[in-house]
């Protein structure tokens, strides 16, 4: 068995593309061809634990992935997120690998997948990009959306003027220009794609706000008690889209709708049909979409996959 540290991890993603892996791996879920359990998880009153796992039919592998976050962590010199991801063969059941990332390989799919609700879903003319929050995923989804869309111009929302300032900084160092504002509603007021990566717990963004026209990519909220979206956003959408709906139901944006009775599951259909051309993605400029993204045990396998494959070639 190798245990594989984040500088060899970090190092074997750099010749990875991993939105095509992604992908695959929301169709194989769509399709029915993924084993994915319930996710397990622990709410704790400084943090709380996720455990995802899973297999594709096929595959020679399967993973269970453990990611934390305790978001106090930052008063103490220490990362909000951590955790580790173990490798197991589908024929033996013998651990293959322990990939001791530390948190980092979910941030990284978790941005990959934005990119990919972006890619089927977002307007052609992406005016401007509009980011909710200004921590880890703020950077990596703008970041990601990089090859997705031509726009550089962002506009982000957060609560300390110092985050702010130093999110703008480190965007502006890859090549984008960044504004700045403490009030959500300004994102929505001049933006038509939108990412919200905050961990809110009752809603930024209300119905009134958003413009025709408009993607959202919504991927804060996951675990049942986090909501970044006004229910009635989703009530008004053209499209609602799900990872996973089996999820959907239990956390995340569409969960907050659905258990208040603001929605029903009529009509919602997951990225993997999306991505297969099975479901109907954008089809019109003036469609508001949102793709609920609560993470999905197939992107931890595929991109475990991936590293491990880089790292015997």
């Amino acid at each position: 068995m190798r245990i594989v540290s984040l500088t060899e991890i970090k190092a074997a993603l750099a010749d990875l593309d991993l939105l095509p892996a992604i992908e695959a791996g929301f169709v194989a879920y769509a399709q029915g061809r993924a084993n994915v359990p319930p996710v397990g998880e622990m709410i704790m009153t400084k943090g709380d634990v996720h455990i995802k796992y899973g297999c594709i039919t096929g595959d020679p592998n399967y993973v269970i992935k453990i990611a934390t976050g305790f978001h106090g962590n930052a008063a103490l010199g220490l990362a909000p997120g951590n955790g580790m991801m173990l490798v197991f063969s589908q024929d033996t059941g013998e651990p293959q690998a322990i990939l001791l990332d530390e948190g980092y390989l979910t941030d990284v799919r978790t941005a990959v997948a934005g990119a990919i609700g972006a890619k089927y879903l977002a307007p052609t003319n992406v005016e401007r990009i509009g980011i909710l929050g200004t921590g880890v995923q703020a950077r990596m989804q703008l970041e990601q959306l990089m090859p997705v869309t031509d726009c550089r111009d962002v506009l982000v929302a957060g609560r300390s003027a110092e985050k702010l300032e130093a999110y703008k900084a480190d965007m502006e160092a890859l090549g984008f220009t960044v504004a700045t504002t403490e009030r959500p509603s300004d994102v929505a007021a001049a933006c038509n794609l939108i990412v919200t990566t905050t961990l809110a717990t009752s809603p930024l963004l209300d119905a009134a706000d958003i413009r025709s026209g408009t993607h959202i990519t919504a991927m804060g909220s996951d675990t049942p008690d986090k909501q970044e979206l006004e229910c009635a956003i989703l009530k008004a959408a053209d499209l609602v889209v799900a990872d996973s709906i089996p999820q959907c139901r239990l956390r995340g944006e569409i969960f907050k709708a659905l258990d208040g009775g603001t929605i029903t599951e009529e009509g919602l259909v997951e990225i993997g049909d999306v991505i297969a051309g099975k479901a109907p993605g954008r089809n019109g400029e003036e469609q508001v979409t949102i793709f609920d993204s609560t993470g999905v045990a197939v992107q931890d396998i595929m991109i475990a996959t991936g590293v491990l494959a880089a790292l015997r070639d």
